[in-house]
């Protein structure tokens, strides 16, 4: 059994819920919408064989201070660079799903000193080329409009979560006490405020993207990872601004990999990663039908 820690770190003036385990060189996992830190329960145990898992609840979302603002890329980054300043990390490997994605690649590019390795998965990177295929979703819009999504959704957020995770999973859903964990999380309007506020925060990032990349290029050795619904769009957008990129597409999964397939990410990362992998130490969970 791998002992996680749950604590409060003060941090870029907010005072970040984190979950730690292990021990060696440092993980930093950076989840998205509508996730917490325990998007990532079903990989921590092997991970943290022989490295310090860091998963934090971004700025706004589960335990993290409910800021009035500082949901672009560039604070979130900040967020991550002043947590591992407050862990006593120099460098880390850095990993982000959905909305932890950009955070994580502006990281890489501005301080690649920080960053040993990067790995983005379901995830888009501004406008930068390359993802003119994918579509946004309706959400994004619903969103991104101020105030309307908190207001309609207040008294619903277990039915619209519930969509998120059943359509991120290919209809198989999540274990009930993490779907439980979610729905607090996001619970009350002022919650909600918070997880629409990163989509309010995209015009930002899409300027911060691109102004990074044009004056610096992702050289820390990346790997995406994409699914359901971004399959390779990532990669594509990545292929002209890195040095050392490995792309990937898992099949059959859903945008939520950590929950859906972490026997399909565990064995990418390792291999990317150089670790051994070891039965011992992995946990998975039996893949789940749909309801009828």
């Amino acid at each position: 059994m791998t002992d996680i820690s749950v604590t409060e770190v003060a941090a870029n003036g907010i005072e970040i819920t984190v979950a730690t385990a292990g021990a060696g060189p440092a993980i930093l996992l950076l989840h998205g919408f509508p996730h917490t830190w325990r998007v990532w329960e079903d990989v921590i145990p092997a991970l943290a064989d022989g490295r310090r898992v860091i998963a934090p609840d971004l700025r706004g979302l589960g335990g993290t201070t409910r800021a009035t603002n500082g949901y672009d890329a560039d604070t979130l980054a900040q967020d991550a660079a002043a947590l591992l300043d407050a862990l006593g990390e120099k460098t880390a490997t850095v990993v982000g799903i959905d909305a932890g994605a950009p955070p994580a690649f502006l990281l890489a590019v501005r301080h690649p000193e920080r960053v040993d390795r990067l790995v983005l998965m379901e995830s888009l990177l501004g406008g930068l080329p390359g993802a003119e295929a994918f579509t946004p979703p309706w959400w994004f819009g619903f969103h991104q409009v101020p105030g309307l999504a908190e207001q309609v959704l207040t008294g619903h957020e277990a039915e619209y979560l519930g969509f998120f995770l059943t359509a991120g999973t290919q209809g198989r859903g999540v274990p009930p006490d993490i779907e439980a964990a979610f729905v607090d999380a996001y619970t009350g309007r002022e919650s909600l405020r918070c997880a629409f506020e990163h989509y309010r925060a995209m015009p930002t990032t899409a300027e911060q993207i691109r102004d990074a990349v044009e004056h610096g290029r992702l050289t820390t050795p990346t790997l995406t990872i994409g699914a359901h619904p971004v399959g390779a769009a990532l990669e594509r957008q990545l292929r002209p601004v890195a040095d050392d990129l490995t792309g990937h597409v898992i099949a059959d999964c859903g945008h939520i990999i950590p929950l859906d397939r972490p026997d399909a990410l565990l064995p990418l990362l390792a291999d990317f990663l150089s670790w051994p992998t070891s039965p011992g130490t992995r946990r998975t969970r039996p893949r789940r039908c749909a309801q009828p």
